[in-house]
């Protein structure tokens, strides 16, 4: 069987949870290199799981046997990295956020475009079992036509999770993340609306704040913790987003869509991932999975699609090109926020 050979740079808490054990996982796939600007960090790794550890990315790519790479580094070097990968001839698998800036995403696209490869990004909540379930059930007319929606992703903040944990986490470095909660947890829930609904967002009235973390210095940390957006879709339906670094208790990644004939509930009750309550009265249950949080990590899915896309020679459905769209929302919030005002998005 041809086991695809993959590269993994930035070998953070991404890398170690979700991306290595899951190509490990997958008999189509083999890892062969690894690169971090922790050195020490790549080396152990390769000792661990086999493999070589580079002192570039530069020379990690310049390793014609490596067919794909995954890019799990700080946001800021997303687009440099991946588009070098691209023009190495390799496929790439890059962590959310895409890029930091809509030039840099359009770029990474563009060059993906042109050397013929996959550009991938890790939006892993559309392959959540419940959200393909929940699609599904609204594309069949189950709560009628969308009126709005409340979607919400809370924790108690990336210092709790990222390799270097405490307030001294990359994650609240402007230079490093570029945008805070918004670009971390708000990018997922994004693209999940625009994954169930069908529909792109095309205005956004948004606030970025920061409202409780602190940095090492015990100074507020220089992204936001809290972004609150309301948000339109193309067909008229209006709903909101609240994601936070901020939820000092369990962790919240409930969607809830509000239809002509019922209301869906999405990994809202502990019980059952879908609940639906219909017009008439009748309740629909759906016990399929539970979401998986940073405490209670499970199979993500996203490798397992990677590899599948470039086995079938076929672009993944969670493309540069769809990740774009998304982006755009997200820069456009960023925008509205500073201007205080209702930003209209060009797709």
């Amino acid at each position: 069987m041809k086991k695809h050979k993959i590269g993994i740079i930035g070998c953070g808490k991404i890398a170690q949870y979700r991306h290595i054990p899951e190509y490990l996982a997958n008999e189509k796939a083999k890892i062969l290199g690894y690169f971090d600007t922790n050195i020490a960090r790549a080396q152990s790794l390769a000792k661990e799981f086999g493999g070589k550890a580079y002192d570039s990315y530069q020379a990690l790519l310049a390793n014609e046997e490596i067919d794909a790479v995954s890019v799990c580094t700080t946001n800021v070097s997303h687009a440099e990295i991946t588009i070098a990968a691209l023009e190495a001839g390799k496929h790439v698998l890059c962590e959310k956020p895409m890029a930091t800036s809509l030039k840099d995403c359009q770029d990474m696209v563009d060059t993906a475009k042109e050397q013929g490869r996959f550009l991938m990004i890790g939006h892993n909540q559309r392959l959540a079992k419940a959200h393909m379930r929940a699609k599904e059930l609204l594309d069949g007319g189950i709560i009628g036509e969308i009126i709005s929606f409340r979607t919400t992703f809370g924790h108690a903040g990336p210092e709790t999770w990222s390799i270097t944990p405490g307030p001294g986490t990359w994650f609240f470095d402007q230079n490093l993340a570029v945008i805070g909660v918004m670009a971390d947890l708000g990018i997922h829930k994004t693209d999940l609306i625009h994954f169930l609904t069908g529909q792109r967002i095309v205005e956004t009235t948004a606030r970025l704040h920061t409202l409780d973390k602190l940095n090492i210095d015990g100074e507020p940390i220089s992204v936001d913790d809290n972004a609150f957006c309301i948000y339109r879709l193309e067909d008229g339906a209006v709903g909101t987003m609240h994601v936070s670094w901020t939820f000092y208790g369990p962790e919240d990644n409930s969607t809830i869509i509000y239809g002509t004939k019922g209301i869906m509930r999405i990994y809202d009750d502990p019980a059952y991932a879908i609940r639906v309550n219909t017009f008439d009265g009748e309740e629909i249950l759906f016990d399929i999975d539970r979401i998986q949080t940073n405490e209670s990590q499970t199979k993500s899915g996203v490798i397992d699609a990677f590899i599948e896309s470039i086995l079938q020679n076929k672009k993944p459905e969670i493309s540069g090109e769809a990740a774009l769209d998304s982006m755009r929302v997200i820069f456009a919030s960023v925008e509205s926020s500073n201007l205080g005002r209702p930003v209209m998005i060009k797709h």
